[in-house]
């Protein structure tokens, strides 16, 4: 695996976990900014053909 395939891949894990957060603790304005960067880097990886995987928040 490239370093911009781990990146990426560690940054939608990362934003994962802050939309998570952030719905849990009820905060709507930033779980809709979480929302919206999860969306780009997916577009981003399937622009470039990374397997994310099924598990999305």
């Amino acid at each position: 695996m490239d370093a911009f395939t781990t990146g990426l891949l560690q940054r939608i894990r990362a934003t994962e976990t802050d939309l998570t957060r952030a719905r849990e603790t009820g905060d709507d304005f930033l779980a809709e900014v979480e929302q919206a960067e999860l969306d780009d880097l997916h577009r981003l990886a399937a622009e470039h053909g990374v397997e994310v995987g099924a598990a999305r928040v």
